[in-house]
Protein backbone atom coordinates (compact mmCIF):
# COMPACT_ATOMS: atom_id res chain seq x y z
CA UNK A 1 0.00 0.00 0.00
CA UNK A 2 1.00 3.44 -0.69
CA UNK A 3 0.84 6.56 1.13
CA UNK A 4 -1.26 9.08 -1.12
CA UNK A 5 0.55 11.74 0.59
CA UNK A 6 3.93 10.78 0.60
CA UNK A 7 3.98 8.06 -2.08
CA UNK A 8 6.23 6.14 0.67
CA UNK A 9 5.28 2.30 0.96
CA UNK A 10 3.71 1.22 4.32
CA UNK A 11 2.03 -1.75 5.70
CA UNK A 12 -0.91 -2.85 3.95
CA UNK A 13 -4.71 -2.13 6.39
CA UNK A 14 -2.61 0.90 8.31
CA UNK A 15 -4.53 3.19 9.27
CA UNK A 16 -1.78 6.44 9.41
CA UNK A 17 1.05 6.10 7.58
CA UNK A 18 4.25 6.05 9.77
CA UNK A 19 6.82 8.49 7.33
CA UNK A 20 4.24 11.72 7.32
CA UNK A 21 1.57 10.88 9.53
CA UNK A 22 -1.63 10.81 7.12
CA UNK A 23 -4.24 9.31 8.00
CA UNK A 24 -4.88 6.23 5.31
CA UNK A 25 -8.56 5.26 4.00
CA UNK A 26 -9.24 1.58 4.60
CA UNK A 27 -9.28 -0.69 1.35
CA UNK A 28 -12.84 -1.70 1.09
CA UNK A 29 -13.02 -5.64 2.07
CA UNK A 30 -13.19 -8.33 -0.73
CA UNK A 31 -16.30 -10.50 -1.58
CA UNK A 32 -16.63 -13.29 0.05
CA UNK A 33 -15.26 -16.04 -2.21
CA UNK A 34 -17.44 -18.82 -1.30
CA UNK A 35 -20.57 -20.18 0.68
CA UNK A 36 -20.08 -20.69 4.25
CA UNK A 37 -19.30 -24.07 5.66
CA UNK A 38 -22.03 -25.50 7.83
CA UNK A 39 -21.41 -26.39 11.22
CA UNK A 40 -19.60 -29.65 12.10
CA UNK A 41 -21.30 -32.01 13.84
CA UNK A 42 -18.97 -34.80 15.95
CA UNK A 43 -20.44 -38.26 13.79
CA UNK A 44 -19.21 -41.64 13.92
CA UNK A 45 -17.19 -42.41 11.17
CA UNK A 46 -18.74 -44.54 8.32
CA UNK A 47 -15.87 -44.64 6.07
CA UNK A 48 -12.39 -44.99 8.04
CA UNK A 49 -13.66 -47.10 11.31
CA UNK A 50 -12.03 -49.95 12.80
CA UNK A 51 -14.26 -50.81 15.34
CA UNK A 52 -17.08 -48.37 15.68
CA UNK A 53 -15.65 -45.41 14.08
CA UNK A 54 -15.50 -43.38 17.20
CA UNK A 55 -11.48 -42.26 16.99
CA UNK A 56 -12.33 -41.47 13.16
CA UNK A 57 -14.94 -39.83 13.41
CA UNK A 58 -13.37 -37.41 16.79
CA UNK A 59 -10.57 -36.73 14.44
CA UNK A 60 -12.59 -35.50 11.73
CA UNK A 61 -13.96 -33.40 14.11
CA UNK A 62 -11.12 -31.99 15.37
CA UNK A 63 -9.22 -31.47 11.76
CA UNK A 64 -6.54 -34.14 13.21
CA UNK A 65 -5.08 -37.47 12.17
CA UNK A 66 -7.55 -40.93 12.83
CA UNK A 67 -3.96 -42.24 14.13
CA UNK A 68 -3.04 -39.93 16.45
CA UNK A 69 -6.30 -40.06 18.10
CA UNK A 70 -6.34 -44.08 18.37
CA UNK A 71 -3.31 -43.91 19.94
CA UNK A 72 -4.02 -41.30 22.55
CA UNK A 73 -7.43 -43.54 22.98
CA UNK A 74 -5.12 -46.50 23.76
CA UNK A 75 -3.45 -44.38 26.38
CA UNK A 76 -5.85 -43.23 28.55
CA UNK A 77 -7.63 -46.91 27.85
CA UNK A 78 -4.38 -48.51 29.54
CA UNK A 79 -3.34 -46.07 31.92
CA UNK A 80 -6.76 -45.13 33.64
CA UNK A 81 -9.63 -47.38 32.04
CA UNK A 82 -11.51 -44.74 31.39
CA UNK A 83 -10.70 -44.83 27.85
CA UNK A 84 -13.29 -47.90 26.94
CA UNK A 85 -16.30 -46.95 29.14
CA UNK A 86 -15.65 -43.10 27.09
CA UNK A 87 -15.44 -44.93 23.89
CA UNK A 88 -18.46 -47.11 24.52
CA UNK A 89 -20.41 -44.20 25.42
CA UNK A 90 -19.91 -42.46 22.70
CA UNK A 91 -20.48 -45.21 20.01
CA UNK A 92 -23.91 -45.62 22.01
CA UNK A 93 -24.92 -41.97 21.71
CA UNK A 94 -22.98 -40.44 18.94
CA UNK A 95 -25.13 -40.54 15.21
CA UNK A 96 -23.53 -42.59 12.39
CA UNK A 97 -22.51 -40.67 9.43
CA UNK A 98 -24.05 -40.96 6.51
CA UNK A 99 -22.31 -43.23 4.10
CA UNK A 100 -22.80 -40.55 1.06
CA UNK A 101 -21.71 -37.80 2.65
CA UNK A 102 -19.26 -35.24 1.63
CA UNK A 103 -15.72 -34.96 3.35
CA UNK A 104 -15.57 -31.06 4.82
CA UNK A 105 -12.11 -29.92 4.63
CA UNK A 106 -11.37 -26.13 5.98
CA UNK A 107 -10.14 -23.91 3.55
CA UNK A 108 -11.28 -25.40 0.23
CA UNK A 109 -14.03 -24.26 -1.80
CA UNK A 110 -16.99 -26.26 -1.58
CA UNK A 111 -18.44 -28.27 -4.83
CA UNK A 112 -21.72 -28.73 -5.15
Amino acid sequence: MICPNCQKEVVDNSKFCYNCGAQLVAAAPPPPTAAPLPPKRLMRSSRDKKLGGVCAGVADYFDMDPTIVRIVWLLTFLIGGAGLVLYLVLWIVLPLAPVGAPIIVPGTPAHG
